[in-house]
């Protein structure tokens, strides 16, 4: 073969793998280019609307993600309930709501540690009752919303503490939204709310101090994961990849102390 044609065929191979390169980066998305992220956008500070814009922690982390991976975040408002099933259906990319890690939702989705936070307990403003640990719980009725891994863990509390313990059960009762199970505490429909940190601040700010946190610690604290379609290899590594660069400029942990996380190693 001869020095031309030897060029030549390497040149053609190096324009072939670059093909496949090219198409195997595309095929992480479903629409080239962008990343489709469902989120939902009722959970302040983690994501909100501010106008019409939707705005928070996850919104400014998925930016800063995207940026390293060369595409063009699509934020889509959906129900919590949805958000993991979503996945496996075709209806979004990734999912980055504040969500943790979890046994249950692992069986279902790739997961990439993004930060660390826990929940705090909440009681309307003159409440007969001030939790401040979960086992104080016992007897009460606790707002969730639904979808939550604090429905399985309180529920097994109840079972396995507060039973035996003979300090009543923990009624559960779940509701569509966060903002929704505020409103039944102010309405003195539940006893307690258990929400996650930022947002349980953000909303003791919008009620005015009606809701106040009752729990001085961080009650089940865990590990907050962006989740990917079960096997989709490919995204899930460029997000490890991106999350890297963010780190090395600084601005991950700039990020997770302006929203008051944890961040993870």
């Amino acid at each position: 073969m001869s020095p031309l044609t030897t060029s030549f065929s390497r040149t053609a191979l190096a324009a072939l793998v670059g093909l496949g390169c090219l198409a195997g980066a595309q095929a992480q998305t479903m629409a080239p280019g962008v990343l489709k992220v469902g989120l939902e956008a009722t959970y302040p500070p983690f994501e909100s609307y501010d106008g019409d814009k939707i705005v928070g922690f996850d919104p400014d982390l998925t930016a800063l993600l995207t940026r390293e991976m060369k595409l063009k975040p699509a934020l889509t408002d959906t129900k919590f309930v949805n958000l993991i099933p979503g996945l496996a259906a075709g209806q979004h990319d990734a999912v980055v709501s504040g969500l943790y890690i979890t046994p249950e939702r692992l069986a279902q989705a790739d997961a990439i540690p993004y930060a660390s936070s826990g929940a705090l307990i909440m009681v309307a403003k003159d409440s007969k009752v001030a939790p401040k640990t979960e086992k104080d719980l016992c007897g009460l009725k606790v707002g969730l919303q639904a979808g939550t891994s604090w429905v399985k863990l309180l529920k097994t509390l109840s079972d396995d503490y507060c039973k035996s313990a003979n300090k009543g059960a923990i009624t559960v009762m779940e509701f569509p939204t966060a903002p929704e199970v505020s409103q039944a505490i102010m309405s003195r429909n539940v006893d307690a709310q258990l929400e996650i940190a930022g947002a349980a601040k953000m909303i003791v700010e919008k009620t005015k101090g009606r809701v106040t946190i009752s729990s001085p610690d961080l009650v089940y604290p865990q590990t907050l994961g962006i989740y990917v379609k079960k096997g989709n290899t490919a995204l899930k590594q460029s997000f490890e990849t991106a999350m890297a660069a963010i780190r090395k400029t600084g601005e991950y942990d700039a990020l997770v102390k302006k929203y008051e996380l944890t961040p993870v190693k």
